[in-house]
């Protein structure tokens, strides 16, 4: 996916496509260029003025801050893509399917951010960057996943372990382990190490066997 084609699934997902001049189009997309080749604190407006086409003072007619244009680029991601995907896709995608066991789950899970990520990843690399300076992102992301996603996850944890498949640590000790596994390896594949010669699909059996081994009783 370029990133024109991110700009414009932003801008058909966000609540002022039809109000959006050409250069306020221009404007975002070097701007999420340049977030993610530089990070939101190491790009001046005067660079993403010039990505753009445009003067710099055009950029403060739309948006009164740097932050506010950040904000017009992660926020449509954050409402529009991510709550309706965690809601109505994920959990019905990974939750909500019957699973032999709690390895068969994890490799639902994988797969399904595996994609997500792979489709996302410019604007995936912004958020990851972005998100531990801004109080509001975190908040963001902690409210879909409470509401949407940590009930199916304890749950499913619980009923493993009642099966006897999954050791009985603490049910949110379980998640942790689980999530931060798997999004070190997404973030490892996909970012910090997106040209190595990978195996994907051997990658996602290792990162499988590691937290079975750690979990099964």
């Amino acid at each position: 996916m370029s990133d024109n084609d991110i700009v414009n699934d932003l801008l058909q997902a966000g609540e002022l496509e039809d109000q959006l001049t050409p250069k306020q189009r221009q404007i975002l997309q070097a701007a999420v260029e340049m977030f993610a080749e530089k990070g939101y604190a190491s790009t001046s407006t005067s660079e993403i003025a010039k990505r753009a086409g445009v003067a710099e003072g055009t950029i403060f007619r739309h948006y009164k801050t740097k932050k506010e244009l950040l904000f017009a680029i992660v926020s449509p991601m954050i409402t529009k893509f991510a709550v309706p995907f965690f809601a109505q896709h994920f959990v019905k995608q990974v939750f909500d399917r019957e699973v032999s066991g709690y390895e068969e789950l994890l490799r639902n899970l994988i797969h399904n951010r595996f994609e997500f990520v792979k489709e996302n990843v410019t604007l995936l690399k912004i958020v990851l960057q972005e998100v531990a300076f801004h109080e509001e992102l975190q908040e963001r992301y902690k409210s879909i996943f409470r509401e949407n996603v940590l009930e199916s996850f304890e749950e499913t944890v619980k009923h493993f372990q009642e099966k006897g498949q999954i050791k009985d640590y603490p049910v949110h000790s379980v998640i942790r382990l689980t999530i931060s596994t798997i999004i070190g390896f997404l973030v490892t594949r996909f970012i910090i190490m997106p040209d190595y010669d990978w195996d994907d699909e051997k990658e996602i059996d290792r990162t499988i066997d590691f937290i079975m081994n750690g979990l099964e009783k």
